[in-house]
Parts: C-alpha cells; structure tokens; sequence
C-alpha cells in the first residue's frame, strides 16, 4: 500500500500574490474524487495528474485578472454577437486518462457542449503540475495562458499542444489589444474602452 506524500511551497512574499500550493504524489483516483466532492469548492483548486495531486488557493491578484479577462471575452461576444457559453471554474476530470482540475475559467463557442473548447489559465505563481499535460488528457481544444501582459494560446493538435500565433476559436480577437485593456487598474474604465474601440 503507497502512503502519499506532500510538498509545502513557501507563501509569497504579499497577500496580493500569495498562492499557497501542497503537493502530494501518489495520490489514488479515488481519493482525489472524494476530496474534491467534499472540500467546498471555492477558493480551492485541485489539479489531479495520474498520482500527483496539487491543491491550492488562488490569490487576490489571480481572481481579479481572469475575472476581468473573462468579462472582457464575454464583452467581446456580446458585442460582436457570437454565440458564447461559460461555465466557469467547474470541474472537469477523467477517470480514463487520470485527470482532473478546475480551470480558471472556460468557454464554448456556438453550442452548449459537455467539453468546452476553450479554458483560461492566469500565471501568477508557478503551478506544481504541467496543466497543459492535464488538459491534453482531457480533449480541450484551446488554452489560453496570461501571464502579466502576455497571452499564449496553445492548441491540442494529435494529442500535444502547440503554441500558435492567434486563436482558432476566436480568430476575431485581437489578444494583444484585449491584453492592454486587461492590464489597467480601473476595471470599469477599461471595460468601457473596450466596448467603445469594438463599436468603432
């Protein structure tokens, strides 16, 4: 019988940033299943990769920055009329392939689908498992990265993923431009901007 084991990370150096992480490694399917069914989900996160399991709680500045990329991709669907469904930081796992986690925030284009097609990962800390690894495992066909004033959308192409310059599931979007607006303190302010540059 394997015992699991852990690995503490130091706290940050603020409040702002802090992202406490535990990792424990052979962790059982089951077990993973259990605890995510019965730890409240908000404010936890748990990444489950064939044994590894990290969990961990998002800071302030983390939940600020993919709520207002969020607000900004709903924006720009709204305004440009596209077809948009967001079902946040759900839980997606699968038994099959060992995987699991909630992603930050994820959408689908068009149609109301079991599996989305796009999920968000904000960076402020450095994540203790390869997220794209997990997402591999779960069929999502685009992930978005942003990390301070910069996104990188990668794309699953025959089981990996592959850096590529624009999104394919939202080939409108201008990432660069949303990342400008993304980046300014007033949230408010910024949202309006944008919607007046989209109306132009």
């Amino acid at each position: 019988m394997s015992t699991a084991t852990a690995d503490l990370e130091p706290r940050a150096a603020t409040a702002d940033t802090d992202e406490p992480r535990v990792l424990l490694r052979d962790v059982p399917w089951a077990t993973y299943v259990v605890l995510r069914d019965t730890v409240p989900g908000a404010g936890v996160r748990m990444t489950y990769l064939e044994g590894l399991l990290e969990i961990m709680s998002p800071s302030r500045r983390h939940e600020v920055n993919k709520k207002q990329i969020a607000r900004f991709l709903e924006l720009f669907c709204l305004e440009k009329d596209i077809p948009l469904y967001g079902y946040g930081s759900m839980t997606m796992r699968r038994e099959e392939t060992k995987r699991g986690l909630e992603p930050d925030e994820c959408y689908a284009r068009d149609e109301d689908k079991q599996t989305p097609d796009l999920a968000l990962e904000v960076v402020v800390t450095k994540d203790a498992i390869d997220k794209l690894d997990v997402y591999r495992g779960l069929d999502i066909r685009e992930v978005w990265r942003s990390k301070g004033e910069r996104f990188t959308v990668f794309r699953l192409v025959d089981g990996a993923y592959e850096p590529i310059e624009k999104s394919i599931v939202f080939p409108e979007i201008d990432l660069a431009v949303l990342a400008q607006h993304v980046l300014r303190p007033d949230q408010h302010a910024a949202l309006r901007a944008y919607r007046d540059a989209l109306r132009t």
